[in-house]
């Protein structure tokens, strides 16, 4: 197993706190990991129902009210939801041969998307995370549909997860799938676990950035990158 480095810089300021995260050579994560549909059984279905609302009734809530007799199902089918990004999706398969193959007359440049927005729940509390993302590429041989740079960040992104894994899945998959000369994702994301709970921080926001190939050994290509991200927020 591959063995990298992370450095991060916290800023705290009016705007929150802001996280900058460094990784070369990260460890192999589950990125490319392919699930079908789930199928959850019309039996296994009724007992989450009966488990959420007993749980619903010993916080407090009153279920004999028309707004929350279906509130169990309907928390139950929000969950499934929000998480679909389990089920995979095929079509970030596909990618296509670059316009340009290579040699002096090639210009190398970014692809730059975003922002992206996309919603989340924490693995530590299943509370929402959400925010914005940009994601860049400096490409090879193939380059891949500009929809799909959002599908893939909504892939994982619809998932129990933490924002810097989210980050680092989305940028090794895209390595995976292009094999690009570099690649840059930023996300930006407020946690309600910090401001429902905790120290209930209401400005927080959280900004990681992952930079593989090019980007990790060019500060003209990140500051580039970057460049963007601040004038597209």
């Amino acid at each position: 197993m591959a063995h990298g480095f992370l450095s991060s810089s916290r800023d705290s300021g009016d705007n929150g706190e802001v996280v900058s995260v460094l990784l070369t050579n990260a460890e192999e994560t589950s990125n490319r990991e392919r699930r079908g549909p789930r199928n959850i059984p019309v039996d296994q279905w009724e007992r989450y129902k009966r488990h959420l609302a007993e749980i619903f009734r010993s916080l407090g809530m009153d279920l004999d009210t028309p707004g929350t007799v279906n509130t169990p199902e309907r928390f139950l089918k929000a969950l499934f939801d929000s998480t679909a990004g389990y089920d995979g999706d095929p079509k970030l398969l596909t990618a296509f041969p670059t316009e340009c193959p290579g040699g002096s007359h090639c210009s190398i440049s970014q692809i730059i998307e975003g922002p992206i927005s996309f919603y989340s729940l924490c693995e530590h509390h299943s509370l929402p995370f959400f925010g914005q993302a940009r994601v860049g590429y400096v490409a090879d041989e193939k380059i891949i549909g500009i929809s799909k740079l959002t599908r893939l960040v909504r892939l994982f992104a619809r998932r129990f997860t933490v924002q810097e894994r989210l980050g680092q899945q989305v940028a090794d998959t895209l390595v995976d799938l292009l094999q690009p000369q570099g690649v840059a994702v930023q996300l930006e994301a407020m946690h309600l676990c910090t401001q429902m709970r905790g120290v209930r921080e209401e400005q927080c926001r959280t900004t990681t950035s992952f930079w593989r190939g090019s980007y990790g050994s060019e500060p003209a290509m990140r500051e580039e990158f970057l460049r963007f991200c601040r004038n597209h927020g």
